[in-house]
């Protein structure tokens, strides 16, 4: 077996020739530059660029393919330079009633092995929602009817982000995930965590105990790619051993979950809509603890604390440790041209995070940087303070 690391949920914000794909994501964001920073910065050898079915994306995948450095493989995947494998995907929004009879929305992972794949899946895809272009649009689909169109053009899915108060399953649409997918649940495999949750609060809900969990960075830029990662045991790196690592078959499986810690989450606790900050107290919080509104956002925390159905958080053999890891680019004191020599001197995040030595760092780096690099991987980090758009650490 392989140790793999993989991200499985990067965004692209334009294509080659800048149509709008990701509204919200960088501009340096497309397919051919995703690839270059996996194998060049990161280190991540597989990684799921998911607003693939956008007819844009779909033209700039067939004209990287034609540079040479990348070819489709039989097993699934388009491997670059031998080292990354691009896994095709689809973050979808689908459209679910609740049993209070509103309506909720939650995004969705689509993963397809071949390019000719997720071209059908897109033709598809297009007469459910009014813009294919672009990426995550509303689709009248619910996820009990996309799970068929997926499976329809060999493909998988995984629930996104699951607890996010806007757009997930538990967040915004239901407390069963089992509810929504009727007989069909036993074929989700794993569902996808989340920036604001961990093992540990997903393990608090019984129907997810025979689930992999998947952290991921939905990156909306290049440098945020890998701040969630798996290290997942595979053969090789393709699509059919990815779907492997999600069944746990053959021995395959994800070995670690690398993720910050959840409190650093934009949506970890509730936030009041009225003051613009989140409410601390005994969860679930119902009501703001400043100015008595009830126009909340209910946080994950408060969220599981409401739907989870054990006493105590506890996980199947199988499950893998949770790290709480903060990458490069959120150490204190280590800014941009710091990581750059880093990263020309060692090679990649993944080299300097998990296979230096604490000398190896420390004789590059000096004392002082390298005693935070090593904090950071070690866990050794507290959090001083979560703004709106940043993340605040300092070490412990």
């Amino acid at each position: 077996m392989y140790e793999v690391y993989a991200d499985l949920h990067v965004h692209i914000g334009r294509s080659e020739n800048g149509k709008p794909i990701k509204i919200t994501a960088a501009r340096s964001l497309n397919f051919a530059n995703i690839a270059k920073e996996c194998y060049e910065r990161k280190g991540i050898n597989l990684v799921g660029v998911i607003d693939c079915a956008s007819p844009y994306v779909i033209e700039d995948i067939e004209n990287f393919l034609k540079n040479g450095d990348a070819y489709e493989l039989e097993k699934g995947g388009i491997i670059y330079k031998d080292k990354v494998c691009i896994i095709l995907g689809s973050e979808v929004e689908t459209s679910e009633i609740r049993e209070d009879g509103k309506k909720g929305s939650a995004h969705n992972l689509c993963y397809f092995p071949h390019l000719s794949d997720i071209k059908a899946f897109s033709d598809e895809l297009s007469h459910h929602l009014k813009n294919i272009t672009l990426s995550t649009q509303r689709t009248d689909l619910s996820g009990y009817d996309l799970v068929d169109i997926v499976e329809k053009y060999n493909g998988v899915l995984v629930p996104a982000h699951c607890f996010t108060p806007y757009k997930s399953y538990y967040g915004n649409c239901t407390d069963s995930l089992r509810k929504i997918f009727k007989e069909k649940y036993d074929r989700i495999y794993a569902i996808e965590l989340g920036l604001s949750s961990d093992t540990y609060l997903a393990d608090e809900i019984s129907e997810l105990e025979e689930k992999t969990f998947l952290t991921n960075s939905d990156a909306h830029s290049l440098p945020r790619i890998a701040r969630e990662y798996n290290k997942m045991e595979m053969e090789d790196i393709n699509f059919e051993e990815f779907v492997k690592v999600l069944k746990r078959e053959d021995g395959r499986k994800v070995a670690v979950n690398y993720g910050l810690d959840p409190k650093l989450g934009k949506y970890h606790r509730t936030y009041c809509e009225v003051c613009g900050k989140q409410i601390p107290g005994k969860a679930p919080v119902t009501k703001c603890d400043t100015c008595d509104s009830r126009n909340i956002t209910m946080g994950v925390f408060d969220r599981i604390e409401i739907i989870k159905d054990k006493k105590e958080s506890k996980s199947p053999k199988f499950r893998p440790e949770y790290v709480y890891q903060i990458p490069l680019t959120f150490i204190p004191g280590i800014g941009p041209k710091a990581i750059d020599k880093l990263l020309q001197h060692f090679g990649t995040e993944m080299t300097v995070l998990h296979k230096l030595t604490d000398d190896d760092i420390e004789s590059f780096c000096g004392e002082k940087m390298a005693q935070s690099i090593i904090n950071a991987r070690d866990g050794k980090i507290k959090i001083a303070e979560r703004a709106e758009e940043e993340i605040t650490v300092e070490l412990a």
